[in-house]
């Protein structure tokens, strides 16, 4: 009995003592599991890179095929016509439309090691939505553009296989 109340003295004294530091100014938050963890999972949605939060295929898709022209540096004059024909052809956008997705996504690109290194986590969360013909076109117009100047080097054939890998069963849709 005497042991009981021994320990709900010293937990009264402790919440009394951190109460009193809490007036003072002194911020004990961070001893809140809780909180610690609301935190915590905030902040690595905040300090995600844009490339994995992407949820829109024609999106993932628009930042791979731009991955492909940009592995070697910038991308070319010819190249960049020939992802604007493809973004209006295969995507159906107007001109003023394939031109901000291709600046949106060549933004998104910055260095290219999401894409490169880790394709899956780029696909994460739309790998749902694209269908076996979205999957079909994105390869087509992946391999395009690394013909336009010439054949497709090492890089550019490890990213569009690392795309296609992604893919193990294909389901059927449009855009």
């Amino acid at each position: 009995m005497h042991l009981v109340l021994a320990i709900l003295g010293v937990v009264v004294t402790i919440l009394v003592l951190l109460n009193r530091l809490q007036q003072g100014g002194i911020d004990l938050g961070w001893l809140n599991p809780f909180s610690w963890h609301r935190r915590r999972k905030f902040r690595q949605e905040y300090e995600l890179s844009a490339a994995y939060t992407l949820d829109n295929p024609m999106d993932v898709a628009a930042l791979f095929i731009v991955g492909v022209a940009k592995l070697n540096g910038d991308m070319s004059k010819e190249q960049k016509q020939r992802i604007l024909s493809l973004f209006q052809s295969e995507f159906h956008l107007c001109e003023r439309a394939s031109v901000e997705l291709l600046g949106a996504s060549v933004h998104l690109y910055g260095r290219g090691d999401e894409i490169l290194n880790y394709p899956d986590k780029v696909l994460h969360r739309s790998k749902s939505a694209f269908s076996t013909e979205q999957i079909q076109s994105v390869l087509f117009m992946m391999n395009e553009v690394a013909k336009v100047e010439g054949q497709p080097n090492e890089s550019q054939h490890k990213l569009i296989e690392g795309f296609e890998q992604c893919f193990p069963k294909l389901v059927k849709a449009s855009w």
